[in-house]
């Protein structure tokens, strides 16, 4: 065979091969545009479907490991699930109104009803509402756990109404008439331990992204309760005492009994919406809907799928309890604090300052109002700072807030208070006693004019300096905007390491923390600042502040969400 012919060949091949692979390559083009088509037709389908049936969270959109059943929920769901949050922060509305209500109004009604009662029993009464929900916050929330979060919802605010409905009979009985009272307010606390449960829903209802702005709404509903609670006792007080009776039922309906009926009603409102509008929903922290362990079939969301079945894994693994400690810890520092702060507005107002006792409610009552609307402020700062910096961070910085709040308000310098020289039986003895002080003379026993100053059986008015009123308004701005981040970031927080396993028993004993600061901080502040004064009484607040910081610095990186600490979410 010649060259010629061997090269003739060779160029046929490789012309046969070009062509078999040029209809390869069309035939694999054919196959992967006819592929497309389908898969176009299909996906557009499947995206119509979805834009009228879905709502997808964009923290879903994001997360790439999610499977298309995991997507979160229904729109119809998404608003359900809302509404029903929305309930939960008019529970948490009604619950603190139903504590400031009726608290401007207690000593002179427990007056009229019983002639023995002293200020010693007034602090009882005050105290019984925080023992009563102590008591009830721990058994709501294990209730909670093991049944849907309605039951004990309802039943708490029937135990609620009913113990309005008694405080305002307390007047019938012939005698011990404060003890009733005492049993009324005690039992109205013990409605309020549903906060455990509120708080328990909310944080099982939403995920990561969203708990630190639902958490904020619902302590801002919870300030503005206790800023219209008094509110709304003032404008009753045009009623009087005398008011108006219905015989028939053994009525009196006058300004202190009216709070307590306007707050019962308001909770028959808001046990129908608990009815009527309240559904069951737990999400992951994905934002992935779940059916939690304590439904019942009729409110099973029919898309979500059983938390025990779920395959995410999240729910796997052990909760850590060095966090959960150190936050119960921490939580229930923040509001003992709160409550010294709150007891001692009062009386050191009037020590410092010379100020009367109407003078003094109705300044400290204005310094409240305007802390309360500050409080609603940085609650809705906190909800645009906390996703830039985090909620340790932000925590921490409220926590310096509330030791320099308290830092300035110790007495410096050489001036002293006004003293209060009453009953004093030798004048020229007083008058060896007042050198170096700004004084008044004596007032008579038998004068009209209420006595005003640090009342000279107090020692310490002797020698402690002065407070000026500078420093009275400056700490109350500092704590007033640091308590109420630390409020907040605290439970967020406490949520958030919970996971998305059922929080009810957790949050009780979180709330229960909280009540026993609210009990303890009253009588500490009363022994200490009577004794050895505002010097001693804020030091050692200052050093109680200062040792939670080094508390919170220690275990910081403890503070995690559970879905973090078990590797399934970026931090």
């Amino acid at each position: 065979m010649t060259t010629r012919t061997l090269r003739q060949e060779d160029t046929e091949n490789r012309r046969v091969q070009k062509m078999v692979i040029f209809l390869y390559k069309i035939s694999i083009r054919r196959q992967s545009w006819e592929n497309n088509q389908s898969t176009k037709t299909t996906g557009e389908t499947l995206m119509e479907m979805k834009s009228k049936t879905t709502k997808i969270p964009e923290e879903e959109k994001l997360n790439p490991n999610n499977n298309e059943k995991d997507i979160a929920e229904t729109l119809s769901e998404y608003r359900s699930r809302w509404r029903s949050i929305r309930v939960m922060y008019l529970t948490m509305f009604l619950s603190s109104v139903g504590f400031s209500i009726v608290i401007t109004s207690v000593w002179p009604y427990l007056q009229k009803i019983d002639d023995s009662a002293d200020a010693s029993f007034l602090g009882w009464i005050v105290a019984a509402y925080s023992l009563g929900q102590m008591v009830a916050s721990p058994l709501f929330g294990l209730w909670s756990n093991h049944r849907p979060r309605r039951e004990p919802i309802i039943i708490s605010i029937i135990i609620n109404v009913a113990a309005n409905i008694l405080y305002a009979y307390v007047h019938l009985p012939t005698s011990h008439n404060k003890y009733y009272m005492l049993i009324a307010r005690a039992f109205v606390g013990f409605g309020a331990g549903n906060v455990a449960v509120v708080r328990s829903y909310v944080a099982g209802a939403t995920s990561l992204k969203e708990r630190t702005s639902a958490m904020a709404n619902m302590s801002a509903c919870q300030a503005l309760g206790f800023i219209l609670g008094p509110a709304l006792q003032a404008c009753l007080s045009f009623i009087g005492e005398t008011g108006v009776s219905w015989d028939l039922i053994a009525l009196q309906f006058n300004m202190y009994t009216s709070p307590a009926l306007l707050g019962a009603l308001l909770g028959v409102v808001n046990i129908l919406l608990v009815v009527f509008v309240l559904r069951e929903h737990h999400v992951d922290d994905y934002g992935r809907c779940i059916n939690p362990i304590n439904c019942v079939p009729e409110d099973t969301v029919t898309s979500c799928h059983s938390e025990r079945e779920s395959t995410t894994g999240e729910s796997s693994g052990s909760i850590d309890q060095v966090a959960v400690v150190t936050l119960n810890v921490l939580f229930f520092v923040f509001l003992f604090i709160f409550a010294v702060f709150e007891t001692i507005a009062t009386p050191l107002s009037m020590d410092m300052f010379a100020w009367t006792r109407t003078e003094a409610v109705l300044y400290n009552g204005i310094i409240l109002a305007c802390i309360g609307f500050e409080s609603i402020l940085v609650f809705l700062a906190v909800k645009v700072i906390s996703p830039r910096i985090g909620d340790r961070l932000v925590l921490l910085g409220g926590t310096v807030l509330i030791f320099c709040g308290f830092f300035i308000l110790l007495p410096w310098g050489n001036q002293f208070p006004q003293i209060q020289w009453t009953d004093l039986q030798n004048s020229s003895s007083a008058g060896s006693l007042q050198g170096g002080f700004s004084s008044v003379p004596p007032v008579p026993s038998n004068s009209s004019v209420e006595p005003t100053g640090c009342p000279s059986e107090q020692t310490w008015c002797l020698y402690t300096p002065v407070i000026h009123l500078a420093q009275y308004i400056t700490s109350d701005f500092l704590i007033g905007m640091g308590y109420p981040v630390c409020n907040v970031m605290s439970y967020t927080l406490y949520s958030k390491i919970l996971g998305s396993k059922p929080q009810g028993v957790y949050m009780g004993w979180l709330t229960a923390s909280g009540s026993g600061a609210r009990t303890l901080g009253p009588v500490f502040v009363s022994q200490v600042y009577t004794i050895l004064g505002p010097r001693w009484a804020f030091s050692l607040v200052c050093g109680l502040v200062l040792a939670t910081t080094v508390l919170l610095v220690a275990t910081y990186k403890r503070l995690i969400a559970f879905s973090v600490r078990s590797g399934h979410i970026q931090e």
